[in-house]
C-alpha cells in the first residue's frame, strides 16, 4: 500500500508538504505544478487517503418502530442495526433508546439525535427542548427543525407505473396504506398513494375503484386486502399491481395463490423495500430495492455537518431506489 513517504520521494518534496496538499491546505505556499504532481503520483500509486472521523459523542439514537409484525420490522430493525455499525466506524457515540422506553428516557445531555420511526407532536416538541439538532430516518415530521432522509417513494412509485405502461398494461391497481396528520393523528393521503394517482391520471389510466388502502403494511392486512380484491373486482381484476411494500405483497400472494390466479400471468405485482424474504416467496417479488447503507451514510453526513460544522440550515435528502426484477413480473 502506498504511503504519503512514496508520492514524496516519487515528486521530491518533503512528506509534510504532499500531507498538506492531499489534505486541501490552502495556506501552504507551493505551484500549482507541484501541486498537480503530487496528485498524480497519489493517483498512479493508488494511494488511499485515511480518513480520521472526529469524535461525536452525546448522541441518541431513537428507535421507534411499530413492532407489528415481524417482517415489517426487517426494514427497520436492519435500519437501526447498520446506523449502529455505521456509526461506530464513524466515531459517533450513540445511546439507543427503544420506543418502549419513552420520550422521557432520551438523555439531557443530548447534543443530537438519529430517529427512526414514527414521532407524534408530543414527542418531537419534547426533542426540541433538548436539542435543535437531529435527523429523522425514513419520516420527516418536523423539516422546519430537523433534517430528515428519506427513500424516494414519489419517484418509485411513478417507475412502477411508467414500467408497466411501457409494457403495455391499462388495468392498474395499487395498494398502500394512509399517511397521519401529525397534529390531530387523522388519515391523509400516503405519498405512494398520491405518486399513484398523479401517475394513472397523466396516463389516462386511473380508476379508484382499483386503488385499496389499508391501515397496516403487514403481511395479515395484504392477505385480507387480496381476499377482499378477488371478490369485488372479480374478473375486472388490474393485470398490474403496485404495491406499497413488500410485507403487503407477501399477503396478497397468499390470497392470489389461495384461488388460482397465477402470477405473473394473470397479475403482474411490483413491489417496494426488497427484504429479504422478497426473493423467496412464490413467485419472488419484483421490488424496489431500499438501499439502507446509503441511507445511514446520509444521516451521519448531516449529522457531522450539523455538529462539527455548525451548519444551522435543515435538510431534507431524499434517496432513490433501484428496480430488482424477479419472476412476480414478467420478462
Amino acid at each position: 500500500m502506498a504511503t504519503i513517504k512514496d508520492i514524496a520521494k516519487l515528486v521530491g518534496v518533503s512528506n509534510a508538504t504532499v500531507s498538506r496538499v492531499l489534505n486541501y491546505d490552502n495556506k501552504l505556499s507551493v505551484n500549482q505544478e507541484t501541486r498537480a504532481a503530487i496528485f498524480k503520483a497519489a493517483d498512479d500509486l493508488n494511494y488511499k487517503k485515511k480518513v480520521i472521523h472526529p469524535k461525536i459523542d452525546h448522541v441518541t439514537l431513537l428507535f421507534w418502530a411499530s413492532n407489528q409484525e415481524e417482517l415489517e420490522d426487517e426494514y427497520y430493525n436492519s435500519l437501526c442495526k447498520e446506523m449502529v455499525q455505521r456509526a461506530k466506524s464513524r466515531n459517533v457515540d450513540l445511546v439507543q433508546i427503544n420506543k418502549k422506553d419513552g420520550i422521557e428516557a432520551v438523555p439531557k445531555n443530548t447534543k443530537a439525535f438519529i430517529a427512526i420511526g414514527w414521532f407524534s407532536k408530543k414527542e418531537i416538541t419534547t426533542l426540541r427542548k433538548i436539542t435543535n439538532q437531529g435527523i429523522f430516518v425514513d419520516t420527516s415530521p418536523d423539516e422546519s427543525a430537523f433534517d430528515s432522509v428519506r427513500p424516494n417513494l414519489d419517484s418509485i412509485v411513478t417507475q412502477i407505473v411508467d414500467h408497466f405502461i411501457k409494457k403495455g398494461h391499462q388495468n392498474i391497481g395499487f395498494v398502500g396504506t394512509y399517511d397521519y396528520d401529525i397534529n390531530t393523528r387523522e388519515k391523509i393521503m400516503d405519498v405512494r398513494e398520491w405518486s399513484f394517482k398523479e401517475s394513472a391520471r397523466y396516463y389516462g389510466v386511473l380508476d379508484e375503484r382499483k386503488i385499496y388502502l389499508v391501515d397496516n403494511l403487514t403481511v395479515h392486512e395484504g392477505y385480507l386486502v387480496g381476499k377482499r380484491m378477488i371478490k369485488e373486482l372479480g374478473d375486472d381484476l388490474p393485470t398490474a399491481l403496485c404495491m406499497a411494500s413488500d410485507t403487503l405483497s407477501v399477503g396478497i400472494l397468499q390470497a392470489f395463490n389461495e384461488k388460482g390466479i397465477l402470477i405473473p400471468q394473470r397479475i403482474e405485482i411490483f413491489s417496494i423495500n426488497d427484504i429479504n424474504i422478497a426473493q423467496y416467496v412464490s413467485p419472488p417479488l419484483t421490488t424496489f430495492h431500499i438501499d439502507i447503507p446509503t441511507m445511514c451514510d446520509t444521516s451521519l453526513d448531516l449529522l457531522k455537518e450539523q455538529m462539527i460544522k455548525k451548519r444551522d440550515i435543515t435538510k431534507t435528502v431524499y434517496i432513490n431506489g433501484k428496480p430488482v426484477f424477479r419472476k412476480s413480473c414478467k420478462n
